[in-house]
């Protein structure tokens, strides 16, 4: 295929990803407000019992439940979104390879609705507590719609995004790009890395850094094993100096007799 075939393929899947969406927002947009209160328990559960949630700009809400339909519709059409990407990618994988795209697609979708369900079953209730621990008598917290929403949406989005790693590095892994060794090399500079995602992705403030920080620092342990466990094994230089060794030939004249 030519880079304009790539370039039309691509337009084609996303074409489908964005049909795919706007279905699914059209059923999701029915229950934006019940979403959005579901959305909203982890920080009502941690306000002060004379705190409110408000919107200072009239179409605010409207908005609000627009974005809420909208990121509910990307959840919904996760599995075929995921398998328009490893559609897109299939071609240049072998045959063997291929067969696994649609379980690959049902996988991500999973881990990706699985760190989004890990960031709010854990993460949203300690950091709100946290956040909330400031309040005092004076200082009585009145959250708007637009704020909280953004911060969650962004919280989630991003713990959905992370969650992909060891799926990744089990794809990196079979097909020898990555390796258990490699992995293990780089992780002070993985560490590093993560750090700088995790406060790019999060509010400025140290412990939300923390919270997505440490999870990931967990999944790329995790990854190594799945990168040991399923991918190509290095070989040490006593290994390469013997299959060198093999691979020349014999090049020593042959004596008379």
């Amino acid at each position: 295929m030519t880079l304009l075939d790539h370039l039309g393929e691509l337009r084609v899947r996303l074409v489908r990803c964005l049909i795919a969406v706007g279905l699914a927002f059209a059923g999701c947009y029915s229950f934006a407000e019940k979403l959005f209160d579901l959305l909203m328990q982890p920080l009502v559960k941690a306000m002060p019992p004379d705190s409110k949630l408000i919107f200072t700009a009239l179409p605010e809400a409207f908005f609000v439940y627009m974005q809420v339909g909208l990121v509910a519709a990307t959840f919904v059409a996760s599995p075929f979104i995921f398998y328009q990407i490893w559609a897109f990618i299939s071609p240049g994988l072998y045959e063997e390879e291929k067969k696994n795209a649609i379980p690959i697609a049902l996988f991500s979708a999973s881990f990706f609705i699985g760190g989004a369900a890990f960031c709010y079953f854990q993460v949203f209730p300690y950091a709100f507590e946290f956040f909330m621990g400031f309040a005092t008598d004076r200082i009585l917290p009145m959250p708007s719609l637009s704020e909280y929403l953004g911060f969650a949406l962004k919280m989630l989005l991003a713990f959905g995004i992370i969650f992909e790693m060891p799926l990744f590095t089990f794809f990196l892994a079979k097909l020898g790009i990555l390796t258990a060794g490699m992995m293990r090399r780089g992780r002070k500079y993985a560490i590093l890395g993560i750090f700088i995602v995790a406060a790019i992705l999060t509010p400025p403030d140290v412990f939300s850094q923390m919270l997505m920080a440490c999870p990931m620092l967990v999944l790329y342990e995790i990854s190594i094993f799945i990168a040991a466990a399923v991918g190509r094994k290095e070989k040490t230089d006593e290994e390469e100096d013997g299959d060198a060794d093999e691979a020349t030939p014999d090049e020593r004249p042959e004596q008379g007799h």
